[in-house]
């Protein structure tokens, strides 16, 4: 590994990518260090010392701490994320979007223009209602529509710039810049995680106990992250044979080939809809300022994951079952409108391709649907298994991290790639690449 990256090293586009991608990360943290102007920060965080909801950690861990802090970073990279997203969605349902996606480079440009444009008015909404919500509880100095107006463009502002670092990360350095913008963000906040989980269950105890105790945490630490490499790289390779055809003399065709469906067709997607929807009325009564009791209060408390796994409340694990639905359903349902089976069988058979055994047309189509239908499930059971086992130990041993299932997902998948990258520049130059040492 070490061999392998000297000799990348060695080569000057790719020294010159890896150190232009690196200023552009130390940019991001000296950004996340300055705050937005009229805003108390000693305030904003006692505020959250004071909630006993976590709607807000895994926000803050994607930004890097830049949320709690209240820097212009604030909103992070997650506007430009959610945008992409919802682009992505009407692809399927408006068909001229769906042309627009097909047409090429020229239609390229275009989405990305329109992604640029959604990401603009969804900052503007979230500033709007962040500084307003918060506005109205003291963390605005003081609380007048120019330091409204002033949170709002600096918050917009900084969401702006993040989104442009990333895309010139992707142009001028290495990987994809939203993802190594949102990857740094995360791991800044690592050092931390470990310090609380080492001041909890090592420091002070007898050596036999720490050293128990530190094993324990370094298993569940690697075999989770063991757990998502699988995750990540397992695919289904479906065989396609294509006939042979008469071009003029020859025969042609003949060729074989494959269809490569990975097992977590749907990525970290439906972990970020089910949290969402899980936090989303947490977070509109944290903006309101009040705390309900009664009915709507345990409910609230359910959709907290700081109550789950609790053993003297195991009534709010109801929320983790909830948790767990969505985590299912969303894996099916992203799926569904992302992959095509009936597409793919149609492509397949006016191209002259077959899967063996299997008759073209529909038949195909529903060979397909049962194979995608298995690995989505197997998929979504390691997803559970990912991003449930954080919650576990948090309730039942009380470690309290803002490193998630979620955020290791997303480091995981985002090393893997950038690793590939730098191996296929390597590859041309007949270094020996990454995945192979």
């Amino acid at each position: 590994m070490l061999t392998t990256l000297k000799n990348a090293m060695k080569v000057k586009e790719i020294r010159q990518r890896v150190i232009f991608t690196f200023l552009m990360l130390i940019v991001i943290r000296i950004g996340s260090q300055l705050p937005v102007p009229g805003v108390d920060r000693n305030y904003f965080t006692d505020w959250f010392a004071e909630q006993t909801s976590g709607a807000f950690s895994f926000f803050d861990a994607v930004t890097g701490g830049s949320f709690f802090s209240m820097s212009i970073l604030a909103l992070g990279i997650n506007p430009y994320i959610t945008s992409s997203i919802i682009i992505q969605l009407l692809t399927i349902a408006i068909p001229k979007l769906e042309e627009m996606q097909r047409d090429g480079e020229t239609g390229r440009k275009k989405m990305v223009a329109i992604t640029r444009y959604v990401t603009v008015v969804l900052a503007i909404i979230q500033s709007t209602a962040m500084a307003i919500g918060f506005g109205r509880q003291g963390l605005l100095l003081p609380y007048t529509w120019y330091n409204v107006i002033t949170c709002v463009v600096a918050l917009t502002a900084g969401s702006a710039f993040l989104m442009w670092i990333g895309e010139q990360i992707t142009e001028h350095g290495i990987g994809n810049g939203i993802s190594i913008v949102l990857i740094i963000n995360i791991i800044s906040r690592i050092p931390q995680d470990f310090s609380a989980l080492y001041g909890q269950f090592v420091a002070g105890k007898a050596p036999a106990t720490a050293v128990l105790s530190a094993a324990i945490i370094l298993a569940i630490i690697i075999g989770m992250i063991v757990m998502v490499v699988f995750l990540n790289g397992g695919e289904r390779r479906i065989p396609v044979q294509y006939a042979k055809k008469m071009a003029g003399n020859k025969m042609v065709g003949g060729a074989t080939s494959n269809i490569p469906l990975k097992v977590n067709t749907s990525g970290m997607i439906p972990i970020i809809f089910a949290q969402s929807l899980l936090e989303f009325p947490v977070i509109i009564i944290s903006f309101t300022g009040k705390n309900p009791s009664g009915f709507w209060g345990e409910v609230l408390k359910g959709l907290n994951y700081n109550n789950w796994c609790v053993p003297s409340q195991m009534k709010y694990s109801l929320g983790l079952l909830v948790y767990i639905g969505l985590l299912i359903f969303f894996s099916y349902f992203y799926t569904s409108i992302t992959f095509n089976p009936l597409m793919v069988a149609d492509n397949l058979k006016r191209q002259g391709g077959f899967i063996p055994g299997i008759r073209p047309g529909k038949p195909t189509s529903d060979y397909l649907n049962k194979v995608l239908n298995y690995l989505i499930f197997i998929g979504a059971v390691g997803l559970i298994l990912v991003s449930v086992l954080p919650y576990v130990f948090n309730g039942v041993f009380g470690a309290k991290v803002s490193t998630s299932g979620a955020s290791l997902i997303i480091i995981v998948s985002v090393i893997l790639e950038t690793l590939k990258q730098v191996e296929s520049m390597m590859l041309v130059r007949n270094y020996k690449g990454f995945l192979k040492d």
